[in-house]
């Protein structure tokens, strides 16, 4: 039972970081520029 828990708040917070990096992706940030494409001088799209 212990380790089905351990899973399942692993997985919980594996799909919120997922979520966290869509919604950013939306609004424009990137990983790859440091959450700016304004700073990275297009590389981002």
């Amino acid at each position: 039972m212990a380790t089905f828990m351990v899973g399942a708040v692993l997985l919980a917070i594996i799909i919120l970081i997922i979520k966290s990096m869509v919604r950013d992706k939306k609004k424009g940030k990137s990983l790859q520029c440091g959450g700016e494409c304004s700073k990275c001088g297009g590389h981002c799209h």
